[in-house]
């Protein structure tokens, strides 16, 4: 790695990853208005968000399975074209199968940045991967707060949604940039033989984790996603709420290094798990300004799940090596992608039901987001229960752990 720069890779993966995020901020910010022009209701809606969430676990099963023989390079050559083929459809949509489409590139695009830099930065920083990983998918939450104040800025002063789908342009210009002018690392520190990867694959331990990856991805991106379809009712912000939840994040993510070393991943899930769970009741059943506390509760909750998931598998299932960690963030959003219609029919018969026991048009949307939310209280409950079974068998997890160190391994 002598010729390789560490540091301006790890700049333009960041990039990259605030990208991925602006996609979600501000078709989060701009669902009502997609809604609005192409005549969708929320269930239709639902399969928009989808389209996003399935393309990304096609793309880390692709990159994943090709990583060692294509590297991160070219996957990240993929990763920018599709970005900017994907946001261009979007702006200039005729209707709902274009937005299916479009939808589906930019989510094909997101995971290929994903399968790509989470094995390039697992290999560069080999001694402190969970740590590093998440100061990498710090830019997760924060190009979501880029994302989500860009979007209430400009409807405050009323550009439209094609304008804000647009500026997502220049930093995807921008680490097309970074990125193609370096030089990358050879893989040194991650297995790359495929038939190990693959093999390592069959393992009741992956199995489990990839499985806790469906339930915490939901959890977070779920809430994430229709911020503003739940919570727009509510007498709050929703995008001020998303850039919130999503600035402690970042601050978490970044300072997280001593909470992992000192509770070890499995821990930082467990806690993760029984955090979000009173976080998201609380949602449920808060009014007005205490809906904040409830956000910053969920911000703590949902902080870690991600990056820590990632690093589990890249610490505790070494040989599953780029395709363990590709597929298990795939898995994430697949399952979220999944539950993404069934979201926004919870929305549109909590609504109807809401109306048809005489309630206001502005009561039936309170009264959905709630009814929604004390559904999606389950999956971190579940969690709970599986990390905590993880977490009592931790002492015997340990010993087949990558060695990890205090240090910045820079």
């Amino acid at each position: 790695m002598e010729n390789v720069n560490k540091k301006q890779l790890f700049v333009a993966a960041c990039i990259a990853l605030v990208v991925t995020a602006m996609t979600f901020a501000i078709r989060a910010g701009i669902l009502a208005d997609l809604g609005i022009q192409f005549n969708l209701n929320d269930t239709q809606l639902g399969w928009v968000n989808s389209m996003a969430f399935w393309g990304f676990p096609l793309a880390t099963i692709f990159g994943g399975l090709l990583y060692n023989k294509l590297g991160a390079r070219k996957l990240m050559i993929l990763a920018f074209v599709s970005h900017l083929v994907g946001l261009v459809m979007t702006i200039f949509a005729g209707g709902f199968v274009t937005l299916l489409v479009s939808s589906f590139l930019i989510g094909f695009a997101n995971g290929s940045v994903e399968a790509a830099c989470n094995p390039l930065i697992a290999d560069m920083y080999t001694k402190n991967r969970t740590t590093m990983l998440n100061k990498f998918h710090v830019w997760f939450p924060g190009g979501i707060v880029i994302g989500a104040l860009i979007s209430e800025f400009m409807t405050d002063f009323g550009l439209g949604w094609q304008l804000q789908i647009a500026i997502m342009l220049i930093p995807t210009l921008i680490y097309g940039y970074l990125f193609f002018k370096q030089e990358f690392p050879e893989s040194q520190h991650i297995e790359t033989d495929t038939s190990v990867n693959i093999k390592s694959l069959i393992n009741p331990l992956f199995i489990f984790i990839a499985l806790c990856m469906t339930l915490s991805a939901t959890s977070e991106l779920g809430v994430q996603q229709w911020v503003e379809k739940i919570l727009g009712g509510s007498g709050v912000q929703p995008m001020l709420i998303l850039a919130m939840v999503t600035g402690i994040m970042a601050l978490g993510r970044y300072f997280a290094g001593p909470l992992v070393h000192k509770l070890n991943p499995i821990g930082v899930l467990f806690m993760s798990s029984i955090v979000t769970t009173i976080a998201i009741y609380s949602l449920s059943v808060m009014d007005g300004p205490m809906i904040y506390v409830s956000a910053v509760l969920f911000a703590l909750g949902v902080c870690y799940f991600w990056p820590t998931t990632i690093g589990f598998v890249s610490e505790y299932l070494p040989k599953t090596g780029a395709l363990g960690m590709s597929l298990v963030g795939g898995a994430g959003m697949f399952a979220t992608g999944i539950w993404q219609p069934v979201i926004g029919s919870w929305l549109d018969k909590g609504r109807e039901a809401a109306i048809a026991s005489g309630a206001s048009a502005d009561v039936a949307e309170i009264v959905a987001g709630k009814t929604t939310l004390s559904y999606m209280v389950f999956f971190p409950l579940t969690l709970v229960v599986l990390y905590g079974i993880l977490f009592f068998m931790r002492k015997k997890l340990e010993e087949r752990r990558v060695p990890q160190t205090h240090g910045s391994d820079s």
